[in-house]
Order: C-alpha cells, then sequence, then structure tokens
C-alpha cells in the first residue's frame, strides 16, 4: 500500500510541464524536488516511518497546478498563496491514499503534516517543514538568490532566519555537523545571519 501511494505521487508529480537539468537528466521539475526530498528524509532520520515518507515525497505534489501568478503579487498575496498551498497538497496526496484504500487515521496524520499544521507542535509537521528547509538550503537557495539581484544583505539575511527558525533544533545540529552541501558562494552570508549580527 505504501509503495502503491509513492508511485501514485510520483506518477503525478512526473505530469509536470516544468523540467530541470540534473545529472545529465532532464527531469520534471516537482519530480526532481520529491526525488530531494526522500533522500534528505534518509539522511536526516532513517527511522522515519512510512507515513512521514508519503508526507515527505507529497510536499509539493503537482504544485504547478496551483500558480503564484494567481494570487495578488504583494506580500499579502504570497502568503495566500503559501497557505492555499499546504491545503492543496494535503488534500491532493490524501486523495491518492483513498484510492489505494488507507485508514482514514493515516490519512489524517499526512493530511496534518503535509499542511504544516501546528508546526513547532506537531513533529510530523515539523518534521515535513525541516527536511523542505534542508533540501532549500542544499539544492535550491542559490538559484533562488540569482532570480534575486535586487535583495541587498539585510534582506538575505532576514530570509535566512526566518529559514532557521523554521527548523527544529535536531535540523540545526545537523546543518551545523556538515550533513548539508552548503552554496559556496552564501557561506560568508549563511554565517552571518546565524551568528545574529
Amino acid at each position: 500500500m505504501f509503495e502503491h501511494v509513492i508511485a501514485l505521487i510520483d506518477e503525478a508529480n512526473s505530469e509536470d510541464p516544468n523540467c530541470e537539468e540534473f545529472a545529465g537528466k532532464n527531469w520534471p521539475k516537482e519530480r526532481l524536488y520529491s526525488e530531494r526530498m526522500t533522500q534528505m528524509l534518509n539522511r536526516f532520520n532513517v527511522d522515519a516511518d512510512p507515513l512521514m515518507h508519503i508526507a515527505v515525497r507529497a510536499q509539493h505534489i503537482k504544485r504547478w497546478c496551483s500558480p503564484r501568478s494567481d494570487f495578488p503579487m504583494d506580500k499579502q498575496g504570497y502568503h495566500q498563496w503559501r497557505s492555499a498551498l499546504y491545503v492543496f497538497h494535503a488534500k491532493t496526496v490524501v486523495e491518492l491514499m483513498q484510492q489505494v484504500g488507507c485508514s482514514e487515521v493515516d490519512q489524517q496524520r499526512v493530511y496534518e503534516a503535509v499542511a504544516k499544521n501546528q508546526i513547532k507542535r506537531n513533529p510530523d509537521s515539523q518534521l515535513v517543514e525541516d527536511i523542505a528547509s534542508l533540501v532549500f538550503i542544499e539544492h535550491y537557495m542559490l538559484a533562488f538568490a540569482q532570480t534575486k539581484p535586487d535583495y541587498d544583505e539585510q534582506k538575505w539575511i532576514g530570509i535566512l532566519q526566518r529559514t532557521w527558525q523554521k527548523m527544529s533544533i535536531e535540523a540545526h545540529e545537523f546543518v551545523l555537523g556538515g550533513h548539508v552541501i552548503l552554496p559556496q558562494p552564501l557561506v560568508p552570508l549563511i554565517e552571518k545571519a546565524l551568528s545574529g549580527k
């Protein structure tokens, strides 16, 4: 049942019309992202149970179906988009779980985690947030920085500090212990942000 849900998530994410080149292969963007999420979970928490593997794999499921442009292009619109995405991803993966006959209890647990309900209080939600943050740092932070040449140092320090605040102590230790590949051009800025100066 677990493998069937994972296969359905992969099938859904393979429909992404947006592509990304990696290791000589052209990937559907969200399919590659989901693989990176699973790989990071295996590095960060080898004891994670199957439901958390489903939640992590579905973190961005069919994200292209809810584009940023559907919401006002201001700060409030951005937060509305993010909140809507959490619910969209959670509902989408639960529908797949229903297809294969997962219990309502399991469906609800995955829903809560993917919807990021009660981060800091719900360990499942926190785990999904931790993995997403670690994947962002290792794989996407540098590319994101390159799309924002107008951001000054203080803006970046704020972004880095907010990302850090969302992560658990265990995730902090994982980064500080050298278990994440940091984007080298941003290391001085990261160190400055984490020093609180």
